[in-house]
């Protein structure tokens, strides 16, 4: 009669081998993303205007490609069909939320030189700027790279919280380039820290903080809609609506 408290027979070594690769192979994605990001932000912002409208884009088409074939499908993308219509929903609140907070933003005397950036000065720019530069150059290449392909490779190796904190604190790092002109192209914040080195980094430190909470509010999203619909939305509302607000005021205070 067979004993039942015996111990069960411990598993394979290969089993143990072939989980170790497998997370090793994960941890390899992540690190040839996150590189090619960092190239990627060089490339654009430091080297011919040509390369900062395309590289963003070509990088995004590429990662998305790379990803797909190392084995993520298009849900872990949040890309997948069965998302859409929850997508289209929390997009449509929070294009509705953040109109809302431009418009009062905008409206508000102590708040609307924030709004003043030299960009778009003329609605005929902003409107250009809002319609095709930013969702084309901007908003859809990084939301497909941060809560595309990043937020897949990511949440394979550490799960939601890894995605937030690692996802997001990459995102504020991504925008270290564009802001290093931020303090002398806008009215208020030139205001607030001046145009030497300390308001360089003022604005800097700011865009990092300010970009990274955002990327955890577009990563948030992503994760209770399920799409990037949702983080889309929200990332071309605050960018787009912004454009045009700043040309509004341009416009009201000439």
């Amino acid at each position: 009669m067979s004993d039942l408290s015996a111990v069960a027979a411990p598993p394979h070594p290969l089993i143990g081998q072939l989980s170790a690769l497998h997370h090793f192979r994960i941890y390899v994605d992540i690190g040839v993303v996150v590189v090619v990001l960092a190239l990627t932000n060089l490339i654009a912002h430091f080297t011919t205007p040509w390369a900062n409208v395309a590289t963003v884009p070509a990088a995004a088409v590429g990662l998305v490609l790379l990803v797909r074939s190392r084995g993520l499908d298009w849900s872990e993308l949040g890309l997948g069909r069965e998302h859409w219509k929850s997508g289209v929903g929390y997009a449509l609140g929070a294009v509705a939320l953040v109109a809302t907070v431009i418009a009062v933003g905008a409206m508000l005397p102590w708040t609307r030189p924030m709004f003043m950036n030299d960009h778009y000065a003329t609605m005929s720019g902003a409107l250009i700027a809002s319609m095709v530069i930013i969702p084309l150059q901007t908003v859809i290449p990084e939301e497909l790279v941060f809560r595309g392909v990043l937020h897949g490779t990511l949440n394979r190796a550490w799960g939601f919280r890894g995605v937030a904190a690692a996802g997001s604190l990459l995102f504020g790092f991504w925008h270290i380039a564009t802001s290093l002109g931020l303090t002398s192209s806008n009215v208020g914040f030139t205001k607030l820290f001046g145009l030497g080195i300390a308001g360089v980094v003022a604005g800097v430190v700011m865009a990092v903080i300010a970009t990274g909470a955002a990327g955890f509010v577009f990563t948030w999203l992503r994760r209770r809609s399920g799409s990037l619909i949702a983080p889309i939305a929200l990332h071309w509302s605050l960018n787009g609506l912004g454009a045009l607000a700043a040309a509004v005021v341009w416009h009201l205070s000439t």
